[in-house]
């Protein structure tokens, strides 16, 4: 409830309120006002789908006169039932939590279709934690709550593992709206449930939760490819160099070829912030399992190709030293980057396009790589026959670890 002086021209001053009529009504003498005749007015507003609410003011002696009720139509945004069918589409758990009354909730569920099996706090709040998560769980909604209960609904869910996005305008949501995983305020909202929320609309509509969760799982698709090609990099590049100095007793890069790899690796990298990806139809999680085993798999047959090369080098070409530490670090910094295109989906590498920031740092990376090989800039010099070799032989390499990666993703059960 809200409440007001006023103070008429007359100069006779009192005070006026409005609000949820059950608050209003409980202000009054029980005598000035039926309760049931009111609740029977209540009820025919609110299936309807109107809200009321309740006025009064108090009289010359300061006491509280019921003046009547206000019915207000509130009508679901016009994108709300578009939003909502996409939203549990994308499989996202949509439930009404309103203030309003029960058969406005159930009416206003229908509108945007969903389930108006709607409940009270009461189904809930004096029941055990373990009783209480159940039945917020499996229920539809819940109306004619207070902000307590609403913070109660969000921290039931949360207990048992959801993450919990909520959206709200007033300061009764504000509790929620902060306690939530996410808060969204939508336009027009009170400054406290601005401050609460972690994200504020600045139009009317709901549909910029969609574009958020489509975005947002776009971004969860980037760190994922990320962290697979910087594993999977990581074994490939330390484990071969790793062996080669314990096993065979042979340095195959110098400290200066680590470097240029590092450097010629951040361009590509930086990029994969901006690459296409497709985002999931489910709400995504980390799996680590499957993640681990992947660039493990994936990191060990490079490592086996890196020696594969070490071989060719010094058993069939018969290589010098210097020259053969140039064609390695060339095999290491092309097979590397090309890896990035077979990380970057679950299916071939063909099957989504890379965004052409990508293409182009990883393209300009390697012909720097490959210049400076072939040349012998900071490098000793090999020529374009032996750098032809390694692009032909890394190519293939990648063309293999695509298969290979699609076939374990496969028998692990993940496709695209």
């Amino acid at each position: 409830m809200t409440e007001a002086t006023v103070v008429d021209t007359a100069g006779n001053k009192f005070t006026v309120t409005k609000g949820a009529p059950q608050v209003i009504s409980s202000l009054v003498d029980s005598n000035q006002i039926s309760k049931t005749k009111l609740d029977e007015y209540i009820n025919k507003f609110a299936v309807k789908g109107y809200r009321a609410l309740g006025v009064a003011r108090t009289d010359a002696q300061g006491k509280w006169r019921f003046a009547g009720l206000l019915a207000l139509y509130d009508p679901p945004r016009e994108d709300s039932a578009e939003t909502i069918k996409t939203a549990q589409s994308m499989g996202i758990d949509v439930k009404m939590i309103t203030g309003d009354h029960l058969a406005i909730a159930k009416e206003i569920s229908r509108q945007v279709n969903l389930n108006p099996d709607i409940m009270l706090a009461t189904s809930f709040m004096n029941l055990s934690d373990k009783e209480a998560e159940e039945i917020v769980e499996t229920a539809n909604g819940f109306a004619q709550l207070f902000p307590e209960h609403k913070y109660r609904i969000v921290e039931l869910l949360q207990h048992i593992g959801h993450i919990i996005g909520m959206t709200g305008d007033g300061v009764n949501d504000a509790p929620a709206l902060k306690k939530a995983d996410v808060g969204i305020a939508v336009a027009g909202s009170t400054d406290a449930a601005k401050s609460a929320a972690d994200i504020v609309f600045t139009e009317s509509g709901l549909s910029t939760i969609i574009n958020a969760v489509k975005e947002s799982r776009k971004i969860f698709q980037r760190m994922n490819n990320y962290a697979l090609y910087r594993i999977d990099e990581t074994i490939r590049v330390l484990l071969f160099i790793t062996l080669s100095i314990l096993v065979l007793n042979f340095y195959p890069v110098t400290s200066l070829m680590i470097v240029l790899l590092a450097l010629l690796n951040d361009a590509p990298i930086m990029t994969i912030a901006y690459d296409n990806v497709k985002y999931s139809d489910l709400p995504e999680k980390w799996d680590m399992r499957t993640l681990l085993s992947m660039a493990t798999i994936l990191g060990i047959f490079g490592v086996a190709t890196s020696f594969g090369i070490l071989y060719i080098g010094l058993d069939i070409f018969h290589l010098t030293h210097e020259v053969l530490q140039s064609f390695i670090y060339l095999k290491l910094s092309v097979a590397g980057h090309l890896t990035m295109f077979v990380a970057r989906t679950k299916g071939h590498f063909w099957s989504i396009k890379p965004a052409k920031i990508l293409f182009i740092a990883i393209i300009v990376t390697q012909m720097i790589a490959t210049l400076i090989t072939v040349y012998g800039f900071l490098l000793p010099a090999m020529g374009w026959s032996l750098a032809l070799f390694v692009w032909g032989y890394a190519l293939t390499a990648v063309v293999i670890t695509d298969f290979l990666k699609v076939y374990i993703y496969r028998l692990l059960g993940h496709t695209e």
